[in-house]
């Protein structure tokens, strides 16, 4: 059994705050700060260039992705970090398309993260051959996918509501129509089970900022299928997916199975964050961890319902039908969000009027839950929220 207050003391968390919001950035893990110093003054300090080698930053990027690869059920040699999610959308679906020339159809959701759609519309622009980004309601997306559908590109949960797709189901269906099955797990990783090679996934991307605590601006990650890799052709060809980058060869050729999936330079330092973060989640069980996060949800779902009627749930109300976050609507979502933040309970708002909460149990226990539900209900019931400050829009929300 995990000692989830054991774990609790892993995270640095400022006294006095709530946090709700380890779905957009997750804390500082304990151990972050002096790997990351190790790396800049013994290693980066010490060894300068010869750091690639002697401390193995070179390799980073593929050995840090099978460790983020067991906690989504990826094979080993399936994963490789670098670049940023939205690079890794890229990537995935225009080796996608290229592997189904003779379809033209990128179908998704309405409720996908809209990088992953910019993205996809980018893509489409520069290779002017006629593809076609349909987006149908999430609920839609089954009966969509048919004989046209090169690639069905899901994020598993979705954002606002934490909606969760059915992926065994869809990627079946999408290999029963002859489509490729894409996968964003931005907010999948560290937050539910998922298990990419048993449910046949063909590629999936994420980001490890989140529920993976590797620190804002992280590198992302992307899975492709062993038996796919070979197959890929990179659109985004770097030179740290060459197959040879030392030999710097005037021309491209793809490196073996994932290292073709790397584009630029390792972030090093970022690396060295998610190391730490990692030492953690190596001891996680994720079953455990699931099982930990509904309970917790479920109280809060339970106490924010009775003592603030007038928020309303955004959510599936079954907790096997989302994933690790409760988001409520309201009207006045942004200031109330600005007033719970200021009280020490730190969520964040999503447009038009969703108020997004993290249930992370890493760092969050009933207690926390109970005081957070409270100082919600003081908030609403109070209408705390309404004043000018609070209405002010920041850059980020």
């Amino acid at each position: 059994m995990m000692d989830f207050k054991a774990l609790k003391a892993e995270f640095q968390l400022p006294d006095g705050i709530i946090y709700l919001d380890g779905n957009s950035l997750g804390p500082l893990p304990r151990g972050a700060a002096a790997r990351i110093a190790e790396t800049v003054t013994r290693e980066w300090g010490e060894m300068l260039i010869t750091g690639w080698n002697k401390a193995g930053w070179m390799g980073w990027p593929t050995a840090l992705g099978d460790r983020v690869g067991r906690l989504i059920g990826a094979e080993p040699g399936a994963v490789v970090l670098g670049d940023t999610l939205s690079i890794k959308v890229y990537q995935a679906l225009a080796a996608a398309l290229e592997l189904r020339p003779d379809r033209k159809i990128i179908l998704s959701d309405s409720g996908n993260f809209p990088t992953d759609l910019y993205m996809a519309e980018g893509l489409i622009a520069a290779l002017k051959q006629g593809h076609e980004l349909r987006v149908v309601a999430p609920e839609e997306v089954a009966g969509a996918i048919g004989p046209d559908v090169a690639a069905v590109m899901l994020t598993e949960v979705d954002y606002r509501t934490g909606r969760l797709h059915d992926m065994a189901a869809l990627t079946a269906l999408s290999h029963e129509h002859g489509a490729l099955s894409l996968w964003d797990l931005a907010h999948s990783a560290g937050a539910l089970p998922v298990d990419l090679a048993g449910c046949g996934v063909d590629m999936a991307l994420g980001c490890t900022y989140k529920y993976l605590n590797a620190g804002p601006g992280a590198p992302a990650f992307v899975y492709v299928r062993p038996g796919l890799q070979e197959h890929i052709r990179p659109a985004l060809s770097g030179w740290l997916g060459h197959d040879a980058p030392f030999a710097f060869e005037p021309s491209y050729r793809p490196g073996a199975g994932i290292e073709r999936m790397r584009v630029g330079t390792p972030p090093v330092l970022q690396l060295a964050a998610l190391a730490a973060a990692l030492d953690i989640w190596d001891h996680v069980d994720m079953d455990e961890l699931r099982a930990r996060s509904i309970a917790l949800s479920e109280k809060f779902i339970q106490l924010v319902s009775q003592s603030t009627p007038e928020l309303h749930l955004a959510s599936p109300a079954d907790p096997q039908a989302r994933g690790s976050q409760v988001s409520f609507r309201h009207p006045q979502g942004y200031p109330a969000m600005q007033a719970l933040i200021a009280r020490g309970v730190i969520g964040d708002f999503r447009a038009p009027d969703i108020m997004r909460f993290g249930i992370c149990p890493l760092y969050l226990d009933e207690a926390d839950i109970s005081r957070a539900a409270g100082i919600i209900a003081e908030v609403m019931g109070g209408r705390l929220w309404d004043r000018p400050e609070y209405h002010q829009r920041a850059r980020v929300t």
